[in-house]
């Protein structure tokens, strides 16, 4: 066994090199050490490894270990500064440097404005934050949402702006368990945001453009075009711009959950399902190139150019840029007759790309690409001599069976960890939706080919209406099934750690049938069932109240044990988008569910009782009961527009804790908050601080 590993990391020097540059990425984050301090150690260890490099053969065979350790530190510290220079608020010309309030920025459009439900938004680059007679060159991005008005047309990628309006922080809501949108912003170098009305900018004759983003765009125009114009159907047409260039802004946001619900919205993420369909179709068109040894040159270069402009037309994502990194290095080790190990270069793909991009590290769909592809790589063929089928057409079905069993094994974890849910039927999908998707994926290849003959895109486009119409209601009707979707897997960084180990080990006593592997992953799997036990008992003691930041919207949760009780917008209670994105997250973290009966507190019209401790939700301009002294409170919940003073307020009520919630307005909010603080009762103001939760237990 010693020597079998040995012999495997022999042949994949990529996967010695990757966890220690992964390991300084999440270092620097999380913990920010000085960048000198990276500087400094990568230098040494940089000379040691060169004088190492001098000595005797025998010198350098005794001294292995320590030229080891050496060239970890290095790669920790290169990925340490890798962090801190992609971190776009370290650069010396970046715009949050320079930037204060009233200051005139100029932003160049890097993109052109899409109509969203009460604006338009598109994303820009702060080319110049100008004071007073001073211009600094800056760059950074931020988010623009325009007012909508018909001048908004004018507006499209490189249409440079100026304006005075202050760009505001980009703020995450600050829920339980809530997506972090601000750290996700800022992996993109977006650190701002700011609303625009018609007379709050100017826009500037000139224009800002790159050649290579522009004519990308104009390729993008047209295939869209193309789809639009032979596939009637709005939503069927959403999906086909998603299935092949990644293009969403089209896409049904209810289509769109149904098939992250049944396991199958990776045949909407363009990926390497896409490209390695993409690559067949060009071995195919090409192989005429490699009779000729003038021509044979030809086929891997004009293959690797096409597979990288598709790439760049579908924005980039990390998952295809893995694909499309990991293709050139295949295609190129084939042209000069090399065949790397394929373990070794999905390492060195996944070295590359954190070198480009280390942010990426945190990108869900980096994650499950990786987890995907090296499953497969690891468990499609133990799988798959599980049985020996002699029927092509069976075997045929039996491999996608395996496939997309294997890919499961290692992608579960990450999924349950990300989306706190499991799709049940993801194998009864994923038979049908992979093979009619890469027929889809086929058939619009050929309709932008075939674009030019208007009689036959016209029936090709409606073939491709009816299948992806087909497969629509397919995914639909899975999700109605029972049980299709087990949510509220809340999971923690150990808990994924132990489950991965649990994997890995019980994989290599499969492989190898040595007893201490089993033993390993037996003991994974009881740690990661002990925290579950911990961590369900703690669920059933807690006893809080969590009030949301929900805007323009009043949400109150009372929690206690595996139940909670809500109090707030009626629009709330009904699955939603608002739901999904400020309270789920929130009630899957803490395991609950909606209480039975009469509820979790006791008293009405707005005064409650809840865990001994006095909850007054106030949303009235006048009081709501006469007592002959004040009234204490322990929480006070100030909620809707109510007119009122916060004198008049104290004079009735003594709250020892003040909440403003997400309904009321923000210049009011922060009225009251002050007057609060001048009078020294706590006041939190979800608006800006985030929700407010209040543990009883």
């Amino acid at each position: 066994m010693p020597f079998t590993a040995n012999h495997f990391l022999a042949k994949t020097p990529f996967i010695k090199l990757l966890p220690p540059l992964v390991a300084g990425i999440i270092i620097q984050w999380y913990v920010v050490l000085p960048v000198q301090t990276w500087y400094l150690t990568a230098v040494i260890t940089g000379i040691l490894l060169f004088a190492f490099a001098l000595l005797p053969v025998h010198w350098r065979y005794q001294y292995i270990v320590a030229r080891t350790i050496l060239l970890i530190l290095l790669l920790t510290a290169a990925g340490a500064i890798l962090v801190w220079h992609n971190n776009i608020t370290n650069r010396p010309d970046y715009y949050g440097h320079y930037y204060r309030q009233q200051n005139t920025c100029i932003a160049t459009l890097l993109e052109t404005p899409v109509e969203k439900t009460n604006s338009y938004k598109a994303l820009a680059r702060i080319e110049a934050v100008i004071q007073g007679d001073t211009v600094h060159r800056t760059t950074g991005k931020a988010i623009i949402y325009f007012k909508k008005d018909s001048s908004i047309a004018a507006l499209h990628y490189g249409s440079q702006i100026i304006t005075q309006e202050i760009l505001q922080p980009v703020k995450n809501a600050g829920n339980p368990g809530a997506f972090d949108y601000r750290r996700y912003l800022l992996f993109q170098q977006t650190t701002s945001q700011v609303y625009l009305t018609p007379g709050k900018f100017a826009v500037l004759p000139t224009v800002h453009t790159s050649w290579l983003h522009r004519q990308l765009l104009t390729i993008q125009s047209g295939v869209l075009q193309v789809i639009k114009t032979n596939i009637k159907s709005d939503k069927e047409a959403g999906l086909a711009e998603a299935l092949l260039i990644g293009y969403k802004d089209d896409l049904d946001k209810t289509l769109l959950e149904s098939y992250t619900n049944t396991g199958v919205v990776h045949v909407i993420a363009v990926s390497g399902m896409h490209l390695g369909l993409i690559y067949w179709i060009l071995n195919l068109l090409f192989r005429p190139l490699l009779k000729s040894r003038r021509t044979r040159w030809l086929h891997p270069v004009l293959t690797i150019v096409i597979l990288w402009l598709f790439t760049l037309l579908a924005g980039g994502a990390a998952s295809i840029l893995r694909a499309a990194v990991m293709f050139t290095c295949l295609i190129i080790g084939k042209a000069f007759n090399k065949q790397a190990s394929a373990y070794n270069t999905l390492a060195m793909s996944a070295f590359l790309l954190l070198c480009y991009n280390p942010f990426w590290l945190w990108d869900v769909g980096f994650q499950l690409s990786y987890a995907a592809l090296l499953s497969i790589m690891v468990f499609y063929k133990p799988i798959y001599n599980l049985l020996f089928i002699k029927n092509k057409m069976i075997d045929a079905v039996w491999q996608l069976v395996c496939v997309t069993l294997a890919a499961q094994v290692l992608t579960t974890p990450v999924s349950l960890y990300h989306f706190h849910q499991f799709p049940v039927y993801f194998l009864l999908t994923n038979l049908i939706a992979v093979p009619l998707s890469s027929i889809i994926l086929i058939g619009e290849l050929l309709l932008l080919l075939l674009s030019p003959f208007t009689v036959l895109t016209q029936w090709l486009g409606l073939g491709l209406q009816y299948s992806i119409s087909l497969l629509n209601n397919y995914i639909a009707w899975v999700e109605t099934l029972p049980m299709a979707l087990w949510e509220g897997f809340q999971l923690t960084i150990v808990q994924v750690i132990l489950l991965f180990m649990a994997i890995a080990a019980t994989a290599c006593w499969w492989f190898h049938r040595l007893k201490p592997f089993l033993l390993t992953g037996i003991a994974a799997l009881l740690g990661f069932m002990v925290l579950r036990f911990i961590s369900f008992y703690q669920t059933a003691q807690q006893q809080k109240i969590i009030v949301y930041n929900v805007p323009k919207m009043q949400a109150v949760d009372f929690i206690r044990g595996n139940n909670y009780s809500f109090i707030g917008d009626s629009s709330l209670q009904v699955k939603g988008f608002s739901q999904n994105f400020h309270l789920k997250p929130s009630r899957v973290l803490q395991r609950v569910a909606p209480a039975s009966g009469p509820g979790a507190f006791a008293g009405g019209n707005g005064h409650y009782v809840f865990g001994n401790k006095s909850i007054l939700i106030w949303q009235s301009p006048v009081p709501r009961f006469t007592a002959a002294s004040k009234l204490d409170v322990d929480l006070l919940v100030l909620s809707q527009n109510p007119k009122l003073y916060v004198n008049q307020l104290t004079e009735k009520i003594q709250p020892r804790q003040v909440v403003i919630d997400g309904s009321v307005p923000a210049w009011k909010a922060k009225r009251w908050k002050q007057d609060f603080d001048a009078l020294h009762i706590p006041c939190h103001s979800v608006n800006e601080q985030g929700a407010f939760v209040m543990n009883l237990r």
